[in-house]
């Protein structure tokens, strides 16, 4: 605040000159950051636009997503298949990007594969967008009070707060409410802040964001954001659910870190530019690994499960959001899968049954995929199973963060072809192709 005018645009120019061409729509950031810190001014005195930019920029730096790894991908089909040939079909790879302390993040890529099976990616920009959090997102009432009696939060300020708020509210609305409240019951003040605490961190924990639409797909990224992502957001399972009436959406559940406790969370998203995240909740939600199955089997939702971090469980349920019942459908056999058995992603519809890939943990932490077999209309119920590992890390794949791992959260089916995209020892990506019916002929019931 103190540097003359002359100083103050020669700084910005230097500035602009180094890093203009590193990143899109710098200018408009930059004053996005600038009003973010600008309460604390001293005075009211009216700046120029180059003194905002500046400030700004000592309160901006960059971030390499991707820096240390990119794995563990999904693959779904895009919902623009517009424009390609006859045969060919344009997918959306989601991957976990790992860059500065090792925080992880959500990233994309898109690509084809033509009816031979070839996989082309599409070149990314090298750019990325920060996403905005749409701080409009509207909470439902009743749900919010079942989602805090599902963590345990119970108290009688709970109720204080809640019978301030309309039925739908804002965090802004929150945040009013429970400041009206405390000061309406100031003598409690000490015991009612660690309820205040979880009631504002579930909230924080159930937000939308949105990318620019007009950004390329390798330019959004879904970053952490709630207090239960601050170690980084890991291994988003998408899938594409199709309602009974032919409607399609987008879900992925994916493993919020706080550096101490592991949460599963969960994506809704139509277009890959609005995104809402939120908790999912029941006693059952524990542990990594959930994976919703496509579409709903005999009026209920189902999911893939590993809340003992040793077995493949199944559950179900009429409600997206709360799980209580969960059903072990499998446990380490073979072994190559002595030590863990989970699944790779969500479960792929074949006429045969759901067909499961599988990550087994073999001697010396060696991770390879298998699969298995779940009855059509009772997935709790194994018809076949892989006696030997479909995909084992070679010599190739062996080196990387986390050696002797091939993993996937995610593959397709294209014209009589399994596609399994995979990470190679946590550090990249590759993709393999199996023709469908050889996978099916091997399975021993």
């Amino acid at each position: 605040m103190e540097l003359p005018e002359p100083e103050v645009e020669h700084l910005l120019h230097d500035v602009l000159s180094e890093f203009h061409g590193r990143h899109q729509r710098l200018l408009p950031f930059l004053l996005e950051r600038f009003d973010a810190v600008r309460h604390h001014l001293l005075t009211d005195k009216p700046l120029s636009e180059s003194r905002r930019l500046l400030i700004g920029s000592y309160f901006t730096q960059e971030y390499a997503l991707e820096s240390a790894a990119l794995f563990n991908p999904s693959l779904v089909w895009h919902p623009d298949q517009s424009g390609l040939p006859p045969g060919t079909r344009r997918f959306i790879l989601s991957l976990r990007a790992v860059g500065e302390g090792h925080i992880s993040s959500v990233g994309f890529r898109c690509g084809t594969i033509d009816v031979g099976g070839a996989i082309t990616l599409a070149k990314p920009t090298g750019f990325v967008t920060a996403p905005h959090v749409v701080a409009t997102s509207v909470y439902d009432k009743t749900l919010f009070q079942r989602k805090l009696a599902e963590l345990g939060v119970c108290d009688p300020f709970v109720d204080l707060v809640r019978d301030v708020l309309a039925d739908h509210f804002t965090l802004g609305d929150l945040e009013a409410a429970l400041a009206k409240t405390g000061r309406q019951h100031r003598g409690r003040r000490r015991e009612w802040e660690p309820v205040a605490a979880a009631i504002l961190a579930l909230a924080r924990a159930n937000y939308e964001i949105e990318c620019p639409p007009e950004s390329d797909i390798s330019e959004r990224v879904i970053f952490p954001y709630s207090p239960a992502e601050t170690n980084g957001i890991e291994d988003a399972r998408f899938v594409r659910f199709t309602d009974d009436d032919g409607c399609v959406h987008y879900f992925a559940t994916y493993t919020a870190f706080d550096g101490a406790v592991t949460l599963p969370q969960f994506v809704e998203t139509d277009d890959f530019v609005h995104f809402r995240i939120g908790t999912l909740n029941g006693p059952e939600i524990a542990n990594k690994g959930m994976a919703l199955f496509p579409r709903q089997i005999r009026g209920c939702y189902w999911m893939l499960s590993r809340q003992d971090g040793e077995n493949i469980y199944v559950m179900q349920s009429d409600m997206l959001h709360f799980w209580y019942a969960k059903q072990v459908v499998l446990r380490p056999t073979q072994p190559w899968e002595f030590v863990q058995v989970g699944n790779c992603g969500s479960p792929l519809e074949t006429p045969a049954g759901w067909l499961v890939l599988t990550h087994g943990v073999g001697p010396m932490r060696k991770y390879a995929i298998g699969a298995v077999l779940l009855d059509l209309d009772d997935p709790t119920r194994v018809i076949g199973r892989l006696p030997l590992p479909l995909l084992a890390p070679d010599e190739n794949e062996r080196v990387g963060y986390v050696p002797n791992v091939v993993y996937s959260c995610g593959a397709a089916i294209h014209n009589g072809l399994l596609v399994i995209p995979y990470s190679m020892s946590d550090y990249a990506t590759s993709f393999a192709t199996v023709p469908l019916a050889d996978v099916l002929d091997n399975f021993v019931c």
